[in-house]
């Protein structure tokens, strides 16, 4: 059977997730939130930013279109990069929300070669996907072909010994406290090199 399980744990922990629009910003208030975020008078801002004050107060009111240079001048005075003036603030994910999973409380699928254990399962639209598997399989030869999916891993050896098999690299051993970070569309297997069934942590990105 093809091993394509991480694929279906990426489609679960997806499912009650949906698009969400970005709404249109607007750079006076970005320009304003920011500012009094840091807790700055006009006054201050516009020193930091090495603007007039008539100049900030009029961007922040929407009142002129800055240029790419004073666009600088701001984002160097408020310590944030250009981009980070057009990027609205996600306040719908600082919301302190939390999941916590007690020791062998996650839910478990189980293949041929790998048992997974949800991690963080109370929360939905999830940016990433944590997982604690025990490597059932001893030889990549178990697998019916690469294991690949959307977006990047992140691997951490808890326990035993496992080898990681990758498209376009040669075979690595990893032992406990080892880790690995790869693009997982790049096909790719882990095995158990150890007496034992290895454990590792994997976090995949859903974004």
């Amino acid at each position: 059977m093809k091993e394509t399980l991480p694929g279906n744990l990426i489609r679960i922990s997806r499912q009650n997730g949906a698009e969400e629009q970005a709404e249109p910003l607007n750079l006076g208030e970005r320009v304003r939130e920011l500012r009094k975020g840091r807790g700055w008078t006009l006054e201050q801002a516009a020193k930091q930013a090495g603007l007039a004050r008539s100049t900030l107060s009029k961007i922040e009111n929407g009142q002129m279109s800055p240029t790419y240079e004073a666009l600088k001048k701001l984002a160097v005075g408020l310590q944030i990069s250009v981009p980070q003036l057009f990027t609205p603030p996600q306040r719908d994910q600082i919301s302190g929300r939390l999941a916590v999973t007690k020791a062998g409380e996650g839910t478990h699928h189980a293949t041929t070669t790998y048992e997974h254990e949800l991690l963080g399962e109370a929360l939905s639209k999830k940016r990433m996907l944590p997982y604690r598997a025990r490597i059932r399989a001893r030889s990549v030869e178990e697998f019916d072909g690469w294991v690949r999916h959307d977006g990047e891993e992140f691997l951490y050896v808890l326990t035993g010994v496992v080898r990681l098999f990758t498209e376009f690299y040669e075979p690595i051993e990893m032992r406990r406290g080892d880790s690995a970070y790869y693009d997982a569309t790049m096909g790719h297997n882990v095995v158990s090199v150890s007496d034992e069934d290895a454990t590792i942590l994997w976090v995949t990105s859903l974004a």
